[in-house]
Parts: structure tokens; C-alpha cells; sequence
């Protein structure tokens, strides 16, 4: 395998990845690579990764328990505060019961291999996150998407199957910025005998969980709660079963107990609601003030609003210039998204200041010009 000339082709086709390096805290101004820039490009969306009161808690949970947790959760690693967390996570989504995940990643996986034997069929949004289609590979069921949420397209897809099987979204589309309709959803598989699997890694703690009865909901820690990790709600059989068949929770070692001493804290500032309004008013001033420069911006109300510019080569050299500039704002090339819709990812965080966003914006206008 001639990996030099792979990695000499991407670079050719303006698709090769580098890793900028953090030399101080995650916040929404940063030092990177030695350079003071502002970060719009992360998922910390309540600007909770930081926050003394979740670092205080995280403080006294290495306290409490130590380091690492030294074991899988069936074995010796499922600590008070796993179980707390997950009881906490349960009464938040409004579910019977809740299971926590290393990652997100993980718990997709998990889901799936847990349901190995009991499905027959999948169908996903067409936009579905790496780690959804990566499950379904895992369980050896043929790849089947329906158009991007377009109901219509999941109705036809849904004609042509037969026995059990499993729908599957994204809530908030990690690239795209925009909500899948979970209520038409339900309505439109409402006579199958499918399950309906949401992957709200985006959405969590910025919008209402919208959970059908007897659905599958999975989200993360690592994004809008501050911290990292992820969880499964849902009924209790069903996490009962997960428990018993997800083979990425039977043999990882389970998240710190620190973590999830810390993330309890962090779910009591999410339920305050005061760093959600934040990024809610951040999120309205992003849009006017974007529309009012001429930028166009895809349709999102989320924290994540996308430019999408086209080729992977114009998307890096603007994302360059922004970053000498002082912004810190990620290129999104293929395959992350589909062959020429290069893009801008900009994420917005509660604590970014308005101030921050309009320069930012002028910033943009003047380097597209």
C-alpha cells in the first residue's frame, strides 16, 4: 500500500485534514497554534466546557472517585454517579429508563449491534451522521436512504418492506444545520412495524426532545452539555436489553465517574435555561445580521448555520484567511458532505459576544467579495 502518494492525492484535491493545536482552554476566544483567534467552529454551543460551576464539580468528583473508572461497567467501572446521571437523563428526555455511552459514536454502534438479530431492515436520512451508517454496516443490512427529509421519499422506501425494522435520523443535521420532522416521521411509519432511532448529538439541550413512545433516542455529552460521552433513553426493557446485547458497552471501560459528577451539574445549568437563551439571541443576530451583509446562509435555526461555497479548494482558502484574520471557522470538504458542497461551518456558542459575530460577518462579506 503506497500510503505517501494516498496522502499526496488528497492533498492535490485540496482534501487532506491537519489538526490545529489548542494551547489554552475551550472557550469562544482561543489561543491556536500559538495565534489568539475566535472560535466559531465548536460544539461547546452553551459555552458549558468551561464553566467554573462544571469545573468545580468535575474537581470534586476526582476527588470522590479518582481518575479513571478501571473497568467496564459490568464488571467493576458502574459508580454511584453513572447510575445518578443515568436516572437524571431519563426524568430530562422523559423516559423510562437511560444508559451512558463512552461516546456518541459508540452508542450508535451499540444500538445496532444490539439489534442485530431483532431487525430486518434500515432505512436512514440520506444526511445521517458517519457513525449511523457505520452501524448499519456493522450488522450486515444493505445501506437504504430516503431523500433528505423528504417524507414522501421515506413512504416509498417503507412500501418495499417487510417484518421489523429501524428508521433512522439525525434531529439537527451536523452539516447542514436544519431539523428533521420527527412528527411527520412517526405519522409516516405509524402503520409499519418499525422503530423509529433519533440521533440528537446537535439538538440535545438546545431543543425540546421530541421522543415517540416506544422510539429509540440517542444524544451526546460532548457538544451542548460541555463535558464527554453520550446516552441511550428509552423504555426500560428495551435499555435492559441494550445492557444485556450492545457489545461497545460490554467491552469499553466505562467513562470516568468525575465525568458524570461533573455532567449532573452541567444538566442542572441546562435546565436554567439562561445559556440557552444566550445562544438563542446569538443565533437570531448571526441570521439578521448575515442576511442584511447578503450572505447566504442555508436555512438553519440552530447553532450550526453553513456557507456553502462550492469547491474544497476556495472553502480552505477562505477558512485560512479567516483564521489569519482571527477567526477560527472549519472547512467542510467531501466526503464529510457531497462533491461540490465545499462549505463554512459556523457554530455558535451562548458566550460568543455580539460584537464578535458582526466583525466575523464583515469579516466573511469581504473575503467573498
Amino acid at each position: 500500500m503506497n500510503f505517501s502518494k494516498k496522502i499526496s492525492d488528497l492533498e492535490k484535491n485540496h482534501l487532506l485534514r491537519s489538526r490545529r493545536v489548542a494551547n489554552s482552554a475551550q472557550s469562544t476566544q482561543m489561543r491556536i497554534n500559538n495565534q489568539d483567534v475566535i472560535n466559531f467552529c465548536s460544539n461547546d454551543y452553551l459555552s458549558l466546557a468551561s464553566h467554573p460551576i462544571i469545573k468545580e464539580a468535575l474537581i470534586k468528583g476526582v476527588e470522590k472517585y479518582g481518575v479513571g473508572s478501571g473497568a467496564s461497567h459490568l464488571v467493576s467501572g458502574h459508580s454511584e454517579s453513572h447510575k445518578l446521571l443515568e436516572e437524571a437523563l431519563a426524568e430530562f428526555t422523559g423516559q423510562q429508563s437511560a444508559l451512558i455511552f463512552s461516546s456518541g459514536y459508540s452508542a450508535n454502534l451499540g444500538i445496532f449491534s444490539a439489534l442485530r438479530d431483532e431487525i430486518k431492515w434500515v432505512i436512514q436520512d440520506k444526511l445521517n451522521h458517519a457513525s449511523l451508517i457505520d452501524g448499519n454496516r456493522l450488522i450486515g443490512l444493505p445501506i437504504q436512504r430516503y431523500l433528505h427529509n423528504n417524507l414522501e421519499s421515506l413512504e416509498k422506501k417503507l412500501i418495499k418492506q417487510t417484518g421489523p425494522g429501524l428508521i433512522v435520523t439525525d434531529n439537527v443535521f451536523s452539516m447542514d444545520g436544519d431539523r428533521a420532522n420527527i412528527a411527520g416521521i412517526v405519522k409516516t411509519i405509524n402503520k409499519t412495524n418499525a422503530i423509529l432511532m433519533q440521533d440528537d448529538a446537535h439538538g440535545f439541550g438546545i431543543f425540546d426532545p421530541i421522543i415517540p413512545q416506544n422510539s429509540i433516542y440517542m444524544a451526546t455529552l460532548g457538544k451542548a452539555a460541555g463535558l464527554m460521552g453520550a446516552f441511550v433513553s428509552g423504555d426500560k426493557e428495551f435499555i435492559e436489553f441494550l445492557i444485556q446485547k450492545s457489545r461497545p458497552y460490554t467491552y469499553t471501560t466505562a467513562l470516568p465517574p468525575s465525568i458524570c459528577h461533573a455532567a449532573l451539574e452541567s444538566l442542572t445549568l441546562i435546565k436554567n435555561g439562561e445559556q440557552k437563551e444566550k445562544l438563542t439571541t446569538n443565533i437570531k443576530h448571526f441570521r439578521n445580521m448575515a442576511f442584511q451583509l447578503g450572505l447566504n446562509f442555508e436555512d438553519s435555526n440552530s447553532a450550526i448555520q453553513p456557507l456553502i461555497v462550492g469547491s474544497s479548494s476556495k472553502a480552505l482558502k477562505i477558512s485560512n484567511r479567516l483564521f489569519k484574520e482571527g477567526f477560527f471557522v472549519s472547512a467542510i470538504r467531501p466526503p464529510t458532505v457531497p462533491p461540490n458542497t465545499a462549505r463554512l461551518r459556523f457554530t455558535l456558542s451562548a458566550n460568543h459576544k455580539t460584537e464578535q459575530i458582526d466583525a466575523l460577518l464583515e469579516k466573511v462579506k469581504n473575503v467573498m467579495a
